[in-house]
């Protein structure tokens, strides 16, 4: 990476905060190529491939998983990235590994683990990507985890409560969690791979919606930013209102994910002239710059609303969710009344909570479902 075409108060990969522990820097790559390779190469980055995110893996092969949804988070954040001058490594690392901790059953799966975790320290997706990467991969003989930099496990952690800050201060002083304590912002890449999430999810969460028929174009177009948008596409091409589909769908989306990103660039870009931080530590003691256009928020907030209202709370989505509960809670309970069906080297470690905890998180979809069918004799999803 040409480091001399970063901004500023871009995170500069020559000035890390380094590694928990101290790897020579093998040439070409800069340290936040590294990291973005290393998690490229991880085995949670591949058990991406078969988890949910809205629908069940086995549902459709066309529908979005948490690792098409991290690729199209990498490739917005990219984008934004080079025109804000931001670095973009760093942004692609984050993104690609901001979900590795996600159960098998996308937020339903969480919730279950959550609810089975209360009396032991809970579960929390964004607690346990940071312990993937730091703790759980192993594949190096001189470390666990993949000993990512110090830039990359902060914008990981996105979230964090203070209590669990607190723990994770008071066993790494001065690590990722320190900003939640201290007041301080992440680095202007992981504000910007917060904010891609959203646009990536909000888009193909519509697109995945309709091609499961749960939503529809003319539902859609009851929302105010979406019909301003289709309304312009079949302007243009009036024979796609005359039969209205895919084309007219993808045609709506690609305009409205595009105007959307503008305006992130259009907004952040402003908010940095205006507070001009000197460097990146600097950037971290101001407000949050990376943001979207208050227009943009107030029309993106009713897509939102009626995503949540009419998708995520429709009632097959319910049904699905409510089983998958089901097999994470049935899962834990199976491994908690029968340990010796765990692995060993989940079953001798001291605290097996949370070793049950890694192992169920770790599962794709269809290795828990054929797990759960194995434990409990009963068949999900028919």
């Amino acid at each position: 990476m040409n480091t001399s075409g970063l901004a500023p108060w871009a995170s500069d990969p020559l000035r890390s905060r380094g590694r928990r522990r101290f790897e020579p820097l093998p040439p070409p790559r800069t340290e936040h190529q590294r990291d973005r390779d290393r998690v490229v190469h991880s085995n949670a980055f591949r058990r991406l491939v078969y988890k949910t995110q809205v629908f069940i893996n086995h549902e459709g092969d066309l529908f979005r998983t948490r690792l098409t949804h991290s690729l199209e988070v990498a490739q917005l954040g990219r984008s934004a990235a080079r025109a804000l001058r931001l670095n973009e490594d760093l942004v692609e690392a984050i993104a690609l590994a901001h979900d590795l901790g996600h159960t098998p059953f996308g937020h339903a799966g969480q919730d279950a683990l959550q609810t089975c975790m209360r009396e032991h320290g809970g579960f929390e997706h964004n607690l346990q990507s940071l312990r993937v990467v730091d703790q759980l991969e192993a594949r190096y003989p001189a470390f666990d985890g993949l000993n990512l930099t110090m830039e990359t496990r902060e914008g990981i952690l996105k979230h964090c409560s203070r209590s669990n800050a607190l723990q994770l201060e008071a066993a790494e002083p001065g690590g990722p969690a320190a900003r939640f304590l201290d007041g301080r912002q992440a680095s202007l890449e992981a504000q910007l791979v917060n904010l891609a999430d959203e646009l990536a999810y909000t888009s193909h969460d519509i697109d995945d919606g309709v091609r499961s028929g749960l939503i529809t174009l003319e539902q859609l177009g009851q929302v105010p930013v979406f019909a301003r948008w289709r309304d312009g596409v079949c302007a243009e091409y009036p024979a796609l209102s005359e039969r209205p589909g895919r084309r007219l769908l993808f045609e709506t989306l690609r305009r409205m994910l595009s105007w959307q990103l503008g305006d992130l660039i259009q907004a952040s870009s402003e908010a940095l002239a205006d507070h001009a931080p000197t460097d990146a530590d600097a950037a971290r003691r101001g407000p949050p710059l990376i943001r979207f256009g208050p227009a943009l928020v107030e029309e993106v907030g009713v897509l939102k609303r009626f995503l949540f209202r009419e998708l995520y709370r429709h009632p097959q989505v319910v049904v699905s969710n409510d089983l998958a509960r089901e097999a994470v809670t049935g899962l834990y309970a199976a491994y908690r009344d029968q340990p010796g069906e765990l692995p060993a080297e989940y079953r001798e470690q001291e605290d097996r909570p949370r070793a049950m905890a890694d192992y169920i998180a770790g599962m794709t979809d269809r290795f828990a479902l054929k797990e759960h069918h194995r434990l409990t004799g009963r068949r999900l999803f028919g």
